[in-house]
C-alpha cells in the first residue's frame, strides 16, 4: 500500500535523450571545422602581417590609401619588452607623409617581378 511497485526501465529512454543531442554536436564541429578555425587561422596570419611591417614596405590601408612605410618604430611595454608601436608612418606621395594607426593596415603588397627570364637586346 505505501510501497510502489518497481518496474525495469527500458534501455531506450536512456539512448533517446543522449540520441538527440547528437544532431547538435555535429553541426557544432561542421561549423567549427568550416567557418570558425579557418576564420581564426585567418587573424592569426593578418596579425602576424600587420605586426611584421618594417621600412620599405608598400602598405594598403583600410581606407584604400596606398603608400610606403617611412618609419615603422618600436615601444617598450610594461614589461620593458620592445613591441611594435601602435602608429606608423607611410608616405602617400613625394614630399607627403601621414601618420596611420598600425591596425588600419590591411594588406602588404609585394612587389611583382617581371617576367623577362631572357636578357634583351
Amino acid at each position: 500500500m505505501f510501497i510502489s511497485p518497481a518496474y525495469a526501465q527500458d534501455v531506450s529512454t536512456m539512448l533517446g535523450s543522449a540520441s538527440q543531442f547528437m544532431p547538435l554536436v555535429l553541426i557544432f564541429g561542421v561549423f567549427w571545422f568550416m567557418l570558425i578555425r579557418p576564420q581564426q587561422q585567418k587573424q592569426k596570419e593578418t596579425r602576424a602581417m600587420i605586426d611584421a611591417v618594417k621600412r620599405g614596405d608598400k602598405v594598403v590601408t583600410g581606407g584604400g590609401i596606398i603608400g610606403t612605410v617611412v618609419k615603422a618604430g618600436m615601444t617598450g611595454d610594461k614589461d620593458g619588452k620592445q613591441v611594435p608601436s601602435t602608429e606608423i608612418e607611410v608616405e602617400i606621395a613625394p614630399n607627403v607623409k601621414v601618420l596611420v594607426l598600425r591596425d588600419t593596415v590591411t594588406g602588404v603588397l609585394k612587389p611583382i617581378a617581371a617576367n623577362d627570364s631572357k636578357a634583351s637586346k
